[in-house]
């Protein structure tokens, strides 16, 4: 089996069955699909009999579990398949065709360790927007400082979770990002871009609520994982960093920073010249 898609859900019956309808509809039929429900008391259970009925590459559990990360590694125990990609209830692959997709590009980028696509963030007014992520540009400690790898556009090796370890089930909602830094920027993981609409992104549960505490998670890792002397360089310059490579992107307008940080830098060197004869 080459994928294991992994889907967790909640008391989310409508959007569970969106997303199962659009595994449900791919062309290839080359993977195992795992549905972790936590004990749900809205029709969710019925929704995955239905689904489940006369499919034999889903299997599905619906138990107690201690939060959406466990359930994560609950299905990542259950997964057969070479590579996992995580698809929670209310979201959905972007079209009939992207796993067949995505496995050709697998086979084309001679298996690499984790490939990753776009994901199109969907918002309840009813826009959309394409998140290319990092969009096979070179991966840095400072991409995940400010940013991450999208997760559900993510094929990723079983295997990656044997070596790195699985899910951080001592937070509520970085785990993924813990992860991701764990096995990229402090592992020897390089991830592989396709260009290729993977999945259709719910946006309507984010809040500054999951803002806040996106925030206060990741603080917690980086303080215990990175030195502080390091990390108040981080704190102090990223935004000066973030502003320079913006600039970078447009030629005359770096070269007009460049001319006057020049002009400031010979200035300074000669008022200080000046200031040693005095």
């Amino acid at each position: 089996m080459k994928l294991s898609i992994i889907t967790i859900n909640y008391n989310n019956s409508a959007g569970l069955e969106r997303t199962l309808k659009s595994v449900g509809t791919q062309t290839c039929k080359d993977f195992e699909h795992i549905i972790v429900d936590g004990a749900s008391t809205d029709s969710s259970v019925d929704v995955i009999k239905e689904y489940a009925a006369n499919k034999a590459n889903c299997v599905w559990v619906s138990e107690p579990d201690a939060g959406i990360y466990n359930a994560m590694n609950k299905g990542i125990a259950m997964a057969q398949g070479e590579y996992i990609q995580i698809l929670n209830s209310g979201d959905c692959l972007f079209c009939n065709d992207v796993v067949e997709r995505m496995l050709a590009n697998l086979e084309a980028n001679g298996n690499p360790s984790i490939l990753y696509g776009n994901m199109i963030k969907s918002f309840p007014d009813g826009s959309t927007k394409r998140d290319r992520c990092f969009a096979g540009q070179k991966i840095t400690f400072m991409g995940f400082y400010i940013g991450t790898l999208n997760h559900s556009p993510a094929y990723i090796k079983r295997s990656l979770f044997e070596k790195y370890g699985k899910y951080d089930e001592n937070y509520k909602i970085v785990s993924d990002w813990t992860w991701y830094m764990e096995a990229i920027i402090f592992g020897s993981e390089n991830p592989v871009y396709a260009d290729i609409d993977v999945t259709l992104f719910d946006m309507t549960g984010i809040s500054e609520t999951n803002t806040e505490l996106t925030r206060n998670e990741r603080r917690d890792f980086l303080e215990k994982r990175i030195n502080h002397r390091i990390l108040e360089d981080y704190d102090d310059w990223t935004f000066n960093i973030t502003q320079i490579k913006r600039l970078k992107r447009h030629k005359w307008a770096y070269k007009m920073f460049w001319f006057m940080e020049r002009c400031l830098f010979k200035i300074e060197k000669w008022t200080n010249k000046e200031q040693r004869f005095e």
